[in-house]
């Protein structure tokens, strides 16, 4: 940057001596220049005309006697700018010379002393100052508009740093506008909630299932500790009977648990073809229930799934609907436009609406089935609806025709084959 800045004010300055040459020259091929010339370019008062000899033949009065320079341009006719500080009298120059008429001819040297704001060390100097300066100022100036830009990050860090496990319920304070780091803070405090309601939900279902656990074992404590305080007054078959319904209640719920963390997980699980209508006719019959259930099946509804977890589905609300229904149990299998309709209906006391979402949550059992003697473990709906939303589907309750409850699960039907595709 300094050296373009230099050669600038440098081309200023030869165009004038330049232009002094160029008129002395043509005296010179005229024959009319005097022996005492007068410099018609102001500022450009030192002029001489040279024999190739070195014997000044025409001067100004300012540049004397003696050469100014021996300068010589490297061919005939040509100019040539030079910066010389050679000759002590006149004292640093920036001179051009110049052939008069071709090689061999008068050379024409037309100078003008240097000075301070001139001269290329200065302008070096100045440029370098300016240069130290702009880097400086523009340092400053990457420090502030940083600094600026860390602060409000440095404090984000800050108080992300306070927020522990037991503390999911505080905040980062949102900073005014809609920039970056607004929306960045807006999106932690989003994730901050997402992760409040997750720890709550598991630390819930800990509690649920520490409770659903304990119920049958403090069960089955307390009929081995009778039997063993009172040996000859127990029955042993009934004992038997009755601890092996608690085992049987502590491997269903065991189960079920098993299912639900399987569900949770990141694992990948294979997915195939799955007819809806031949998985029914399987489960129907294997089972034997003491409502034998009406089916309706349509042919070729095809989803895309894993088998054995949408088995568990149809399982759970077969079993759900055989414990509360009266006399009537039917399966429906369905298309509806893009989506495949599984539903299983009862003629039972149904689901009141206030309700109808709360019953998919885990243990949850209305006031109508709280009893342990209907069997179950509280988990097989929030089972039903996990695998469901895990197979981008929707499991709803609704009003069954026979007067109980329907639950309709919605599926997205499986993509037609591209065997013959050409």
């Amino acid at each position: 940057m300094s050296k373009m800045i230099s050669e600038a004010i440098a081309d200023l300055a030869w165009q004038d001596t330049q232009q002094q040459a160029v008129l002395a020259a043509a005296a010179v091929r005229a024959g009319v220049l005097p022996r005492v010339i007068k410099p018609s370019v102001p500022g450009v008062d030192l002029l001489q005309v040279v024999s190739p000899s070195g014997r000044v033949l025409a001067t100004s009065p300012a540049a004397g006697n003696e050469p100014m320079a021996k300068l010589v341009p490297s061919s005939g006719g040509s100019m040539e700018n030079s910066q010389t500080c050679g000759n002590p009298a006149p004292g640093c120059l920036r001179i051009t010379a110049l052939q008069a008429d071709g090689p061999g001819s008068p050379i024409v040297y037309a100078a003008r002393r240097t000075t301070t704001l001139t001269s290329t060390t200065f302008v070096n100097s100045i440029v370098a100052a300016q240069t130290a300066v702009l880097t400086a100022g523009v340092g400053w100036i990457a420090w502030e508009v940083t600094g600026r830009v860390l602060r409000p990050m440095e404090a984000v860090r800050s108080q992300l740093a306070t927020i522990t496990l037991n503390h999911l319920s505080d905040r980062i304070a949102e900073p005014e506008g809609d920039d970056e780091i607004a929306r960045l803070v807006h999106t932690l405090n989003q994730t901050l909630l997402r992760l409040e309601r997750a720890t709550y939900e598991q630390r819930r279902f800990v509690a649920d299932a520490s409770h659903e656990l304990r119920t049958p074992l403090a069960g089955l404590r307390v009929k081995l500790e009778e039997a063993q305080m009172y040996p000859q007054g127990r029955d042993v078959d009934g004992l038997l009977a009755e601890t092996l319904g608690d085992v049987d209640r502590l491997q269903a719920i065991m189960g079920d648990l098993l299912m639900l963390a399987g569900l949770g997980s990141s694992a990948s699980t294979t997915r195939e073809k799955v007819d809806l209508a031949e998985l029914t006719r399987t489960e129907l019959g294997r089972r034997a229930d003491r409502i034998p259930p009406r089916a309706s099946l349509a042919e070729g509804v095809t989803v895309e799934g894993v088998s054995s977890q949408l088995t568990r589905v149809l399982t759970n609300l077969l079993d759900n609907a055989q414990r509360h229904a009266r006399e009537q149990v039917e399966v429906e299998v369905r298309r509806d436009g893009t989506q495949a309709v599984m539903a299983v209906r009862d003629d039972g006391p149904g689901v009141p609406e206030a309700d109808r979402e709360r019953v998919f949550e885990r243990f949850t059992r209305l006031d109508t089935a709280r009893s342990r003697g209907h069997g179950g473990t509280g988990l097989g709906l929030a089972i039903a609806s996990d695998v469901v939303r895990s197979h981008g589907g929707t499991i709803a309750v609704l009003d069954s025709p026979y007067g109980g409850a329907c639950f309709e699960v919605r599926l997205p039907l499986a993509p037609p084959s591209s065997e013959h595709q050409a």
